[in-house]
C-alpha cells in the first residue's frame, strides 16, 4: 500500500447525515459529469483539450463544506469538478465544453477556462501555474477591501515547480495575505512522477522555506480534506496570513483525453481504486445507517437525470454568433480622474 492511501489512526470525527449526503452528492455529480464529458469527447461533440477530475472528487467535496460562498477559488485546467462543486450549473458547464453560447463563459473558454463572478470561481487557467499569482492577487484585493474572505488557490504537483509559486509564497507571507494554497498532488504532472522531478517528494515542505504553515492531507477522504481546510481557513481569517496544504490524491484517468497513462501499472491504479472516495463514502453512509439503499438510489437517479438534461441542453444550444469573437475582450471602465 502506497503512502497516499495509508490511513493514520486517529479518533474519527462524527459528521451529520446532512454533511455525508452532501459530500456524496457533490462527488457523484462530479463523477457522472466527467464520465459524460469523456463520452461526448469520444463522440466528437467536445473538441480540444479535456482534463477530467475522476478520482479527485473528495477534494471538491471537502472544499465545499469547509469554506464560504463568499470565498474565491482559483484553480488550474483540471477544473470541471471544482466548478460543479462550487455550484455552477452542470448545464452551463456542459454547454461550455460543447462550445455553445449558453455555456458558463458563452462557449468562448472551453474545458480549461470556466469562470463565474457570481460563484466566485476565477478559473480554470490553461497556463501551468498561472493561477498561483492570480489567486495571490485576489487575496491582496480582499485584504485591501478589508473583508475576511480568503482565496483558495489550487495547483497540481507539476505547477509546484514553477518560479511563480516561490514569488507568490514570498509576497503572501511578507504581506500576510488571506490565501490558502493547495497542491492537488495526484502523483504525476503530465506523465512524469513526482519522484522523477525533485528530491523533495513531500511537497508540503516547500512552505517551510517561507515559514508558511504547511501540512499533508489525505485527498481520498472528504473528512480529512474538510478538517484540514477548516483549520487552515480559521488560521487565515484570524489575520495570520497564508496556509499551504499538499492534498495527496489520484486521478483514475490519464492527464487528458489523449493520454493512455501507460507510465503507471494496473496494480497501482487498482490500489487507489480500492479507496475510491465515492464508493467509500457510500459504504459509510449505509454502514452508519445514515440513509437506506433506496435513498441512495434516489440520489443516483436524480444526478443521472440532471446530467442527462445537461447534455440535452448542450446539444440543443446554439453556437456563438461569429460576431461574438469581438465581444468580451475588454471591459470598459470610466475613470473620472482621466477625464
Amino acid at each position: 500500500m502506497t503512502e497516499l492511501v495509508k490511513k493514520k489512526k486517529k479518533k474519527e470525527v462524527e459528521y451529520s447525515k446532512e454533511t455525508y449526503l452532501n459530500w456524496y452528492e457533490v462527488m457523484l455529480r462530479v463523477r457522472r459529469f466527467e464520465e459524460r464529458a469523456l463520452m461526448a469527447y469520444g463522440q466528437q461533440k467536445i473538441r480540444g483539450f479535456c482534463h477530467v477530475y475522476i478520482g479527485q472528487e473528495a477534494i471538491a467535496a471537502g472544499l465545499t463544506s469547509a469554506i464560504r460562498p463568499e470565498d474565491a477559488v482559483a484553480t488550474a485546467y483540471r477544473q470541471h469538478g471544482l466548478a460543479v462543486a462550487r455550484g455552477i450549473p452542470t448545464s452551463e458547464c456542459m454547454a461550455e465544453l460543447f462550445g455553445k453560447e449558453t455555456g458558463v463563459v458563452k462557449g468562448k473558454g472551453g474545458s480549461m477556462h470556466f469562470f463565474s463572478k457570481e460563484k466566485r470561481f476565477f478559473g480554470g487557467n490553461g497556463i501551468v501555474g498561472a493561477q498561483i499569482p492570480i489567486g495571490t492577487g485576489i487575496a491582496l484585493a480582499e485584504q485591501y477591501k478589508g473583508t475576511d474572505n480568503l482565496c483558495v488557490t489550487l495547483f497540481g504537483d507539476g505547477a509546484a515547480r514553477q518560479g511563480a509559486l516561490y514569488e507568490s509564497f514570498n509576497m503572501a507571507m511578507t504581506w500576510k495575505l488571506p490565501v490558502l494554497y493547495i497542491c492537488e498532488n495526484n502523483g504525476y504532472a503530465m506523465g512524469t512522477s513526482v519522484e522523477r522531478t525533485s528530491n523533495v517528494t513531500d511537497l508540503y515542505k516547500i512552505g517551510s522555506a517561507f515559514d508558511m504553515p504547511s501540512e499533508p492531507v489525505d485527498g481520498m477522504s472528504p473528512e480529512a480534506v474538510h478538517e484540514a481546510l477548516e483549520k487552515a481557513a480559521a488560521h487565515i481569517r484570524s489575520g495570520k496570513g497564508p496556509y499551504y496544504l499538499e492534498i495527496k490524491t489520484y486521478r483514475y484517468k490519464g492527464h487528458s483525453v489523449s493520454d493512455p497513462a501507460k507510465y503507471r501499472t494496473k496494480d497501482e491504479l487498482n490500489e487507489y481504486k480500492a479507496v475510491d472516495p465515492l464508493k467509500v463514502t457510500e459504504s459509510k453512509i449505509l454502514d452508519k445507517k445514515l440513509a437506506t439503499k433506496e435513498e441512495i438510489k434516489a440520489i443516483k437517479d436524480k444526478i443521472k437525470a440532471e446530467i442527462d438534461e445537461a447534455v440535452r441542453f448542450a446539444e440543443e444550444s446554439n453556437y456563438p454568433d461569429p460576431s461574438e469573437l469581438y465581444t468580451d475582450n475588454y471591459v470598459q471602465k470610466d475613470y473620472p480622474f482621466l477625464e
